[in-house]
């Protein structure tokens, strides 16, 4: 087995092909039964479209690289955001964090609000707490006995997942620039799409996945967004179902043209110490598929072994749904979820720091918890 960079591309390169929408159904949320919730995360495959305006065929792409590894004499590529880690060079990607507000009514008029500017027990906000969190502020990092640096988790986390090279490239990152935080917007679903019910022992808001990504990829076209940025909508106490079930913490897909898709993603906020999707382990989860997998699409050359390289699912159902704590520079001390990395997927051992199949050194073999 054997990896090593293709030349880089715009993210048009398979995609005019790819994309059949397969995506969610909508369905009517209905009250879970106590017990019954199941952690989990979602990929949405990119609703795109063939340039329409001149604009459109001319925008800056988000910057991707190519790569491949060998596994059992079979070529498997993929598609991964920024440089390729041989370059030794460093990419920021800047975020747009657009808080969303959810309004649910009952059917008797009652209004229950789950606000993003929500200020939590530190005296901060569940905005700027996520803000202050280490997906953006960097601390300190080490993977495998390897010290990552002072850095963001996220390239931390890819500065391992390719140690193999990154040691004698040691420029190489991936850092996430700003976020700038957006206008905050308010969604309130018909009463067969939200409701508000209890999740993990505590109240939540229970939105229907098919209708928020509806209104996702209208907020993106609304707020006009650039395609080399990465949206984020951030929501507080709430889990999506998906056709029914819940809970599902977060999810990413894209959408836009094919020269150029906009990559966006949504996680929760939940404020309660122990549940699934507390503080920012939902948006790590999303955030760290989308480095590896920004298009969502099996098609794409982001298929493996185990399915395409969503590094955060095989882990999502360990001790703490996944999460490692880490303190921030702001004294809280946040949920990160740990991350399979590229030999999970069947990829030699070498390429990642000591042969770990985890940022945190989980004992795993390839596709153990998957597809």
């Amino acid at each position: 087995m054997q990896w090593r960079a293709l030349p880089a591309r715009t993210l048009s390169i398979f995609l005019l092909s790819l994309f059949s929408v397969t995506g969610i159904t909508a369905a009517q949320v209905s009250p879970i039964e106590p017990g019954s919730e199941r952690p989990m995360f979602r990929h949405i495959p990119g609703k795109l479209h063939a340039p329409l305006y001149t604009f459109e065929a001319t925008t800056t792409p988000l910057k991707t690289w190519n790569g491949y590894f060998h596994h059992n004499g079979k070529l498997y590529k993929y598609n991964m955001v920024g440089t390729a880690p041989f370059t030794g060079t460093s990419t920021t990607v800047s975020v747009e964090l657009v808080p969303v507000r959810i309004i649910i009514v009952n059917k008797d008029g009652v209004k229950t609000t789950y606000d993003p500017h929500h200020v939590l027990t530190n005296g901060y906000s569940v905005i700027t707490n996520t803000v202050a969190s280490p997906l953006f502020k960097k601390i300190g990092f080490s993977s495998g006995g390897v010290n990552m640096g002072t850095t963001q988790y996220i390239d931390a986390y890819q500065r391992a997942n390719f140690w193999g090279t990154v040691r004698n490239h040691t420029g190489y990152h991936l850092l996430l620039g700003g976020p700038t935080v957006l206008a905050q917007q308010t969604l309130s679903p018909p009463s067969n799409k939200g409701k508000k019910g209890n999740a993990f022992g505590f109240s939540a808001g229970l939105i229907d996945m098919a209708w928020f990504d509806a209104q996702a990829q209208s907020l993106v076209k609304k707020l006009g967004t650039k395609p080399n940025t990465l949206v984020i909508f951030l929501t507080f106490n709430i889990y999506l179902t998906d056709t029914g079930t819940c809970c599902v913490g977060g999810y990413h897909s894209a959408t836009g043209s094919t020269t150029a898709p906009q990559a966006y993603v949504q996680a929760t906020y939940v404020d309660h110490e122990g549940v699934f999707a507390q503080d920012v382990s939902a948006l790590s989860h999303e955030i760290g598929e989308w480095a590896d997998d920004p298009l969502v699409v099996n098609t794409n050359g982001n298929n493996t072994p185990c399915g395409i390289l969503e590094n955060g699912d095989p882990l999502q159902n360990d001790y703490n749904y996944g999460g490692h704590r880490y303190k921030g520079t702001n004294g809280f001390t946040y949920n990160l979820q740990d991350l399979v990395t590229l030999p999970y997927f069947g990829a030699t051992p070498s390429t990642s720091v000591n042969g770990e199949f985890t940022f945190k050194g989980e004992g795993l073999t390839v596709c153990e918890n998957g597809p």
